[in-house]
């Protein structure tokens, strides 16, 4: 319990040193480093990784039709686009996990400043 309370307060102490964006970026990177594991690994850690890419992509459209989201209405719809042509790719029977990990990272980059 104690080890835990340290790592607590190590992760929001470094939180507060990165801006939002940054933090919402390495959301996108952690669940790319479960679809990367998931590359060599057996189906349990597939569905995982998937399973979580689904719930984060879920929340990034459900934030993106949040009528009090401050982002330009253009920028949520192009959003909504990616987040939409993610889910179909994670419902297919054998989905491109390259695909998913090349939107992550341009999401994150994107986040981030990054070109």
């Amino acid at each position: 319990m104690q080890t835990m309370s340290g790592a607590m307060r190590a992760y929001q102490a470094s939180a507060t040193h990165r801006s939002l964006r940054q933090q919402e970026a390495d959301v996108f990177r952690f669940a790319n480093g479960g679809l990367r594991g998931a590359l060599a690994a057996g189906a349990q850690q597939r569905v995982r990784a998937i399973a979580d890419n689904r719930r984060l992509w879920t929340t990034v459209l459900d934030l993106m039709c949040d009528p009090e989201n401050a982002l330009p209405e253009t920028l949520r719809a192009s959003i909504i686009s990616v987040g939409l042509a993610v889910q179909r790719e994670m419902e297919q029977p054998h989905p491109d996990i390259g695909f998913l990990i090349e939107v992550n990272e341009n999401i994150a980059a994107g986040l981030s400043g990054q070109d």
